[in-house]
């Protein structure tokens, strides 16, 4: 006499599916680094009014985890993820350290507020996206991503080759002299956990079938690593006097939460490697289109700064072009 199992079915994170197109996800990819690079202006301006970027990262974190908590009340997709990840765990079809994926971004938020200030806005994208692609061409071959493994093709190297060109050159007029270059560890080592991040999250959301759930476990265990930073940094300086009364500056964290969430989404897709260059790209074309568009000063837009961006979109259709999404069974 056979007995049914009433376990709940884990699905494995490189199982056949049918997935969004190759080109679309690419431009997903793109459209969320655009959203990672106002998240990153308003968070550093909330950062700068208040003077202590442990506190606005912890706003941010912490206001994206309230929206999210909100979110899992009202869906009830996001509670049966819950589930479905504890049932993932307990066969270990996942493990442990995945769900941590927050806390490379806690530290990233971290690196920003701790060392962008002393080595300027410029070498500091250049470490973290030289960490980042280092990270994606790492995840993808050792398919630490639901994507599985992709090889080292000639034109993965030469994509992500070209993007630490692109973003070198489009700085390249920022870069000033005299800084500390020991201080690039941190944002080298907050890009490569943003390439970690991004695999294990979509591991995650693979195993609970929602991206809401990804999301949410993200930002909560984002949000108690930064309170715990917040807390022992508040011990030694004490608590801001004042918060700003600006309330966009405040959505930080509702932007963080589409960009974690359709990050989650696509990179079963667009492998780790491409959906880090696509998030290059749109910061760029971000950067871009801001200083064309609400210039902080009357000096006209770099050559370097449209040549970097448009190299940088190159990149992502040399690699991207020729990447497949996994074929349905």
């Amino acid at each position: 006499m056979t007995t049914a199992s009433t376990a709940p079915a884990v699905s494995s994170p490189t199982a056949p599916h049918h997935g969004i197109p190759i080109w679309l996800a690419v431009a997903f990819a793109v459209v969320f680094g655009m959203l990672n690079a106002v998240q990153s202006r308003l968070n550093g301006q909330l950062g700068h009014l208040i003077g202590d970027g442990f506190t606005a990262a912890a706003i941010s974190f912490g206001s994206g985890l309230a929206i999210l908590c909100v979110a899992m009340l009202l869906w009830p997709t996001g509670r049966r993820g819950l589930g479905k990840v504890r049932a993932a765990l307990h066969v270990r079809s996942l493990s442990w350290w995945q769900i941590l994926g927050g806390t490379a971004g806690a530290f990233y938020v971290l690196s920003q507020s701790l060392t962008a200030s002393m080595l300027g806005v410029a070498l500091f994208t250049v470490a973290i996206v030289a960490g980042q692609t280092v990270s994606g061409l790492a995840m993808d071959r050792l398919g630490v991503g639901p994507g599985g493994h992709h090889p080292l093709t000639a034109p993965r190297v030469v994509g992500a080759a070209l993007t630490l060109v692109a973003v070198a050159w489009a700085v390249s007029g920022q870069i000033a002299g005299g800084v500390p270059l020991w201080l690039m560890w941190m944002p080298l080592v907050a890009g490569f956990g943003q390439g970690w991040q991004q695999a294990v999250n979509g591991r995650v959301r693979v195993a609970a079938g929602s991206a809401l759930t990804a999301t949410f476990l993200n930002f909560l265990f984002g949000t108690i690593v930064l309170l715990i930073g917040f807390a022992v940094h508040a011990l030694f300086v004490g608590l801001p006097t004042s918060l700003p009364s600006d309330p966009l500056l405040y959505i930080g964290g509702a932007l963080g939460c589409v960009f974690i969430a359709g990050s989650a989404l696509i990179v079963r897709t667009t492998g780790v490697l491409v959906l880090g260059l696509g998030i290059v790209a749109g910061q760029l074309l971000s950067a871009l289109a801001l200083d064309l568009f609400a210039p902080t000063t009357a000096a006209p837009v770099p050559f370097a700064t449209i040549g970097g961006t448009a190299l940088a979109l190159v990149a992502v259709l040399i690699v991207g072009v020729r990447r497949r999404a996994p074929r349905s069974a």
